[in-house]
């Protein structure tokens, strides 16, 4: 399977009948998959139906998805409030003994407010059901063009994360050879800073210093680090390999590779070796930040 990013952007639109629809999808980064669904009133009959239809395309993401509807070609019914219009009538012609005016016209009663009720055509049963239906399978054609674009994207992304991969392993061939983060470097460095010690006074215990040095160095050594720095490589080399959806499992590499690099630079007691954690930090965020782009 291809690698997948979380971010997308998809629309569809169509008619049914009287209706016109139009889905917009938009989905970016998120732990979970959190589909927010903007519905018009009258629509949440689909709700349930869309949020399933979502589960089975996607499995991470923060998903916001907007439909407008509205009845385009159906013919509204007009008609004549003939309780309002009668009052209507009734006051003017008791106006019209106490003042002189001219009659009320025809155009001038019928745009009185309430004289006139406009309504959209009543919605046959089978003509709601088949919208309901066209507008699930636009949803799915969104749905499918959002994972279509999130592929692509993800597609991209596998390069970026293969070339911080890459980085990442230069650097730890480069702390492989430093000469000087071997034991016996680091006891020799440490043997010198016992002589000197020894030399300043006499009251250092020799053979308590030799131990304490000989412990400081075991503790200084990053073969350790080093060996699960190239372990963690080649799981994420697998996962990327791999794909699907595979961000959690990156995310949690990502997390392991920083713990080395601090320790690295922890234990580091070379110049060398201390600026080959510095630039192992430096990619291993990096490659963190674009693994947050993984589905």
């Amino acid at each position: 399977m291809a690698l997948s990013s979380m971010t997308g952007f998809a629309r569809s639109h169509g008619v049914c009948g009287s209706y016109g629809w139009a889905w917009e999808i938009k989905s970016v980064n998120g732990k979970g998959l959190d589909l927010r669904l903007r519905l018009p009133p009258g629509w949440d009959a689909i709700d349930a139906t869309v949020r399933s239809r979502a589960a089975q395309s996607l499995s991470r993401g923060s998903i916001q998805a907007n439909l407008t509807v509205e009845r385009t070609s159906a013919v509204p019914s007009v008609r004549i409030n003939t309780a309002v219009l009668e009052a209507i009538v009734v006051a003017a012609r008791q106006l019209a003994r106490r003042i002189e005016a001219s009659p009320p016209t025809l155009d001038g009663l019928l745009g009185l407010k309430g004289v006139i009720e406009i309504s959209d055509a009543a919605e046959g049963e089978q003509e709601r059901q088949s919208a309901e239906a066209a507008v699930i399978t636009g949803f799915d054609q969104a749905v499918a063009a959002l994972a279509d674009m999130r592929l692509r994207e993800g597609a991209a992304l596998a390069g970026v994360l293969a070339v911080r991969l890459g980085e990442i392993a230069a650097l730890t061939e480069r702390a492989e050879r430093v000469p000087g983060r071997r034991p016996e470097a680091i006891r020799a460095r440490l043997a010198e800073q016992v002589a000197a010690l020894l030399a300043q006074s006499e009251r250092f215990d020799a053979d308590r210093l030799h131990q304490e040095a000989i412990l400081i160095a075991t503790k200084a050594d990053v073969r350790e680090e080093l060996d699960r720095l190239i372990a963690h490589l080649a799981q994420a080399r697998l996962l990327l390999g791999q794909g699907g959806s595979v961000g959690r499992r990156l995310d949690f590499l990502a997390q392991e590779f920083n713990r080395e690099a601090n320790t690295l630079c922890a234990k580091a007691n070379d110049v060398e070796l201390t600026n080959i954690g510095l630039e192992l930090k430096a990619a291993v965020e990096q490659f963190r930040e674009q693994v947050q782009n993984v589905e």
